[in-house]
Order: structure tokens, then sequence, then C-alpha cells
């Protein structure tokens, strides 16, 4: 019994050692698992056994009887099943290792994490810092200007100053175009307390059209501007009494008027102004830049009562525009222009063009332009058709091919030829019908013998062909062209015209042959005038001008730059074209443009203003009748040629200079479509008359006097 007692202590005991031997890292387990471990571990060799001295405090009896329960205390377990525990056990230790580990891993990833998200928000943080701070410095510098200018913008109204216009005078300092003192009504928008009362009242005083009141209704209403016009440019009187009626936001202004003093005097060059003194035309639109000057500036700072602070205001002065000195003498100009209105009514003409120019500087001193309106009545018309209105010149032509003839050493004025009573141009190829014509001359004749003085004396259209035939087609071209034809000449009008003319390489046929006697190209007044002044000045071109000089704001002077100029033909032969002008004034066609006591040189030219359905038929007068074919190229298709009653339509032309021995001044002479029921729709008779008397007057104006041996035509008929 004994022995039994012992060895039931002996088992207790060895119970206690054993439970309290488990590592401290516990896997909760069942009653049976814990059973099956309590018996593997009462089999451990004595060596795997804790010591004594680091076993933990002993279980109560109560908690070894929870976890081994008493029948399965007492059976020895088998081996296999002890292998296989602890096979588990070693399992469930790895498993739990890997876990740890695992666990520690992922608590290194999200600290990680963790960082690498701090970083960004710290990244972006500072990004935005430095765009803060970016754009805080930008504000304070580069954009404080701007910034300041706003917020000072917001609080001020700002008014122009309009510049003073320069003034145009003609060659003797007398005014042409000025700009005088007038006033003007403006407002204030922003000020104006009762928009639809104070356009009533205005519109009372001021006779405001229906939609002038209601574009300040609007604008008063709106407030979004802090300057409007309400009356520009009104009598000094009714401003007055605009403005004692003390209106909010109502004042008036000094503002520039352009005049020209001498009523419309030179209307046709010196051109037009808007409102607002911007060049609309003429040589006020051309030297816009120059007149104009740079406009001022007033501003004033106001409160948020639109009550003006003290010391807010600024003011920028306006530089005045240059003044302008033109060539034209307007005492000449006025007297030309009554003379050429008298002229138009008294060939019952559509209109005239009148130019006088300087034979060595090409200084134009009178330029008119007269036409007839709607309703018949001629005047002075402001359009400047001397330089935009191209036509053909007709017989004044001849002066430019015989030139070239004579510069060829081709003739001289003894030079003869028989001249037969017509030439008829056929065409080479039977297909080219249309190109057959008849020339015929003014005076009708049997072929006679014709020297190259009678030709152009007498204008013959036959003779200049025959007498011109030799220097070939691309040379001929190239002497108009040098006369100025088929470009501008650079005057300085808006507009002007080229005029009409083909390339020498591709004239066809009669086109070879027509622009020898004044048809097949056309050409401005201005661009015939200078032609022909080219022989008065010894053969040299010279080109028109109209500016002598500009004077500016500090009352310097500047001086223009001469006209360009160029040598057409040598002085011997201007000499030898001038010798037989001479005639043509003095025996021949121009006999009605002879000055009393002063030679004159010139030529005639008639142009038919539309080709005939039949181009064989004779011209009528001698004139030629050149067919449609040959000016279907080189003329405008909108212009009228023929009256509608069928009868024909002319352009009479003079071209002349004078003293002839010594030639001072250029006159061009033309008369658009002189009434055909009279005689004299002529180039001579209808232009050489008002010729005569325009040379009269600019004897006078320009103080020409002739030389002394000089006697005009005093040996000559007529």
């Amino acid at each position: 019994m004994r022995d039994v007692n012992h060895v039931a202590r002996s088992r207790s005991h060895h119970r206690q050692h054993t439970v309290s031997a488990e590592p401290t890292r516990r896997v909760a387990a069942s009653p049976g698992r814990r059973a099956l471990e309590s018996r593997s571990n009462t089999h451990r060799s004595p060596a795997s056994r804790v010591p004594l001295h680091r076993a933990p405090q002993a279980r109560t009896s109560s908690q070894n009887d929870r976890r081994l329960p008493p029948t399965t205390a007492r059976r020895r377990p088998a081996a296999q099943p002890q292998r296989r525990a602890q096979l588990k056990n070693q399992r469930s230790a790895q498993a739990l290792r890997k876990r740890a580990v695992s666990q520690h891993q992922s608590r290194i990833y999200r600290a990680g994490q963790s960082s690498r998200r701090l970083v960004a928000v710290f990244v972006i943080a500072a990004v935005l810092f430095l765009m803060v701070l970016a754009r805080i410095t930008l504000l304070q510098t580069v954009q404080a200007d701007e910034l300041r200018l706003a917020g000072k913008s917001q609080r001020t109204t700002e008014q122009r100053l309009k510049a003073h216009r320069g003034t145009i005078f003609d060659r003797e300092g007398a005014d042409l175009a000025l700009s005088v003192p007038a006033r003007t009504i403006t407002a204030n928008p922003k000020l104006v307390l009762d928009p639809v009362g104070t356009v009533r009242t205005l519109t009372a005083l001021l006779q405001l059209p229906a939609s002038k009141q209601q574009a300040l209704t609007n604008a008063f209403t709106a407030k979004t501007h802090s300057f409007v016009y309400v009356a520009r440019q009104i009598e000094p009187q009714l401003a007055q009494t605009v403005v004692s009626l003390r209106l909010p936001g109502i004042s008036s202004l000094s503002e520039d008027k352009r005049i020209l003093p001498n009523g419309d005097v030179g209307r046709s060059v010196i051109g037009r102004t808007d409102p607002d003194l911007e060049g609309t035309g003429g040589l006020e639109k051309e030297y816009n830049d120059i007149l104009r000057g740079v406009d001022g500036e007033k501003s004033q700072e106001h409160d948020r009562e639109f009550r003006s602070i003290a010391g807010g205001d600024e003011t920028v002065a306006p530089i005045p525009g240059s003044d302008i000195v033109l060539t034209m003498d307007r005492g000449l100009q006025y007297q030309v222009e009554k003379a050429v209105l008298r002229r138009v009514e008294a060939l019952g003409a559509m209109g005239a063009t009148a130019i006088v120019m300087g034979v060595e500087t090409g200084d134009i001193y009178a330029s008119a332009n007269v036409r007839r309106d709607s309703d018949g009545v001629a005047a002075v018309t402001s359009a400047n058709l001397a330089a935009v209105e191209a036509h053909e010149p007709g017989s004044v032509a001849k002066v430019f091919s015989i030139s070239a003839a004579v510069n060829e050493g081709l003739a001289t004025p003894e030079t003869t030829i028989n001249v037969p009573g017509f030439l008829t141009y056929k065409p080479v190829n039977k297909s080219d019908e249309k190109w057959k014509f008849k020339i015929r001359d003014a005076e009708p004749h049997n072929e006679v013998p014709m020297s190259l003085r009678d030709i152009v004396v007498h204008s013959s259209n036959i003779g200049t062909v025959l007498m011109t035939e030799d220097p070939g087609t691309l040379k001929f071209g190239s002497y108009l062209h040098k006369f100025g034809f088929g470009s501008t000449t650079g005057l300085g009008l808006p507009d002007e015209s080229s005029g009409i003319m083909k390339p020498a390489a591709d004239w066809q046929a009669t086109e070879k042959v027509t622009p020898r006697y004044g048809y097949g190209y056309a050409a401005t007044s201005l661009q015939l005038a200078a032609a022909v002044n080219t022989i008065a000045n010894g053969g040299v071109y010279v080109a028109p001008r109209l500016v002598l000089s500009t004077i500016d704001a500090n009352g310097r002077t500047h001086d223009a730059p001469d006209s360009p100029s160029h040598e057409v033909v040598t002085p011997q032969t201007a000499a030898t074209m001038t010798s037989m002008m001479k005639d043509v004034v003095c025996y021949g066609t121009a006999k009605y443009a002879k000055v009393p006591g002063m030679s004159v040189a010139g030529k005639t030219g008639t142009a038919l203003l539309k080709p005939t359905a039949d181009p064989a038929k004779e011209a009528v007068q001698g004139e030629p009748v050149v067919p449609d074919a040959a000016l279907a190229s080189v003329q405008p298709t909108n212009t009228d040629y023929q009256a509608e009653d069928g009868s024909k339509e002319y352009y009479s032309t003079f071209v002349g200079y004078f003293p002839a021995d010594n030639p001072q001044v250029t006159i061009l002479v033309s008369i658009d479509r002189p009434d055909p029921s009279n005689q004299d729709h002529l180039g001579g008779k209808a232009a050489g008359p008002l010729f005569s008397t325009l040379a009269t007057i600019a004897m006078h104006e320009l103080k020409v006097s002739p030389s002394p041996n000089d006697n005009g035509c005093q040996n000559s008929e007529g």
C-alpha cells in the first residue's frame, strides 16, 4: 500500500514538473490535445526538463485537473501519436515564426508607406508654397505697376487732349487749310444722376436726332464709360447755354474744327478730314501722320461718390502736328477754278480739267476739276480727277511718237514723204478680219508730199504712222514708258492711277499702230501734262510734286526733296520738237491757244470716246476711228463712249508751254464731252481758248515775262 501511495505521489509530482516546464507561448487546445501533450511531456528525458530553479510557480490541483482528465492522465500514450504531436508542434512553431516575421515585415512596410506619404505631402506642400511665393513676388514686382494702374483706373476718369492739326499753306504762306477752335458738348455717364431727364434737356437745346437720344440714354444708364460726345463743334453761344444749366456729368471742351478759309478753293488737292480731324482724302489723307501730331491726356481721380480728389489730376500735353507748305498758288488756283467752270458752262460740256505746273521743278501751281452733276449743274468738284481719271490722249500722243523718231535719227523737220488720202490695214490672217480698218486725216486730201513739220502742224494721222514706222514696237513702247505712261507720277495723292497700257511685247496687229497717234492706251491728265513738260524741260522728265516743305512743332523747316527726273530725249530733240510745236500754235490746229506777246508751243488732241461698230468707217472731222478690238484690252468696260442717240462724243485736249524759247510754265486743258452740236468740240477750238485764258492769268500771278525778242505769233494768221 505504501508503494502504491508512493507511486501515486511520484506521478503527481512528475505531472507538476511537466506542466510547469511548458513554453510560455501557449496555443489553445482542446482537452484531448492537452492530455496528449501531458503524456508526451511525462516521457521526456531528464535533460529536457526545466531545472527547478527556473520552474515557474506550481499550479494548483484544480488547474491540473482541468487540463488533464483523470482517465487520460493515467493512460500511457503510444509512440506514434507522440511523434505526430511533435511534428505538429514543430509546424505550429514554424507557422508562428512565419506569422511573426510577416507581421514584422508588414509593420516595416506600413512604416515605409507612411514615410513615403509624409514625403509626398511635404513635396506637395513645398510646391504650393513656392507657387504662392512666386505669385506674391510676381504681383509685387513685375505686375505691381499694372495692378496699381488697374486700381487707379477704377477711380480715375480720363480725357483725350486732341493735338492741334498742322496748317496747310500755299507757296507764298497763305492759309489753304487750318484748324480753328470750336466748342463741343461732352458727358461723363458715371456722373449723370438722371439719365432720362438729362437726355430730354439736351435734346430740347441741341435738337438731337432720335438715334442720338437713344445712344445717350443707353450710355448714361449703363455707366460703363467715362466719356461720350453729345454734340460736336457747335456755336460757342449755344455751348455756353448748355454749360450754364450745370447738369451733372455734362461739360464742354475746346475742339479744333478744320476749315478752308477761301471756301473750297483747292479742295480737290487738299482733300478732307472727318470730325476727329483724321484725313479722309487728298493731301489731308496722304500726309495725315505728319499733320495730326500726337494727342495728350488728362486724368482726374475721384472717390466712391465720384467727387474729384484734390491733387489727383495728371496732364500729358499734346504735341502739335507739322505744317505743310504746298507748291500751289492760292490766287492762281482760285482763278483757274473760275475760268474752267465758265468754259464748261459755255460749251455745255460734262466737265473739264486744268493743270498748271512749273517746267523745271514739276511744281503743281494749280489743279482744277469741274463736273456736271445728275441734275445738270456744273461745279468745282472735290475729287482729284486729274490724277485718277484716265482717257486716251488723242493727237497729243504724236508729240511722243515723233520725238522718238527724231531722237533715233530717223527724221528731221524737213524730212518729206508722200502721204496718201487714207491707209488701209489688212490682217495677215483672214481669220483676223476684225483688225481691218482705215485711217484718214482731219483735212481730206489726195496723196500729197508732207514734211515732218507739216505732219505735226496739221496733225496728220497717216503721216505720223508712216514717219514713225521704223522704230521697232519694243523700242517705241520703251519711249512711252520713259515719258511716264503705264506708271504713277508719285505725286503723293491717294488712289493715283497709273493709266492703262499693255506691255509693248503683247501688242497685236493694229495695236502696234494706233498708239502712235493717240489710241490703244489711256493716261491721266497729270501723266499727259508731265509727258509734254518733258519736251519743255529740254528732254528731261521731272515728276510732278505738290509739297515744298514741312514745318515741325518747333518751327524748323524741312525742305522736300527734289522731284525724281531722268532724260528721255536729247536737248536737241526737245528743241526740234519745240520749234514744230510753236508752229502748231501759230499756223496749225491750235490757233485759238495763242497768247498776245508770248510765244507758245503745244499740241492739240481730240479723242473719240467710243469707236463705231464699223471699223472701216471714217471719223468725223478727220479723227480716226479705232476698232473695238484694238481697245478692248485697255479700256474700262464701264465707260460710256457714245451718247444714247448714237452721236459721237469727244475728249478735247490742248497741252502747251510758254515762253516757247525759255519754257517756264506748262498748262494742260481737257474738256470732257463738249456739246457735239457745235463746232467747238475739237481740241483746238474747245481747249485752246481756255489755255490762252489760263496762260494770261499765270503770267500775272507767277510773274512770267517773255524775253525781249519774243513777239509770239506776230506774223501768223488768225
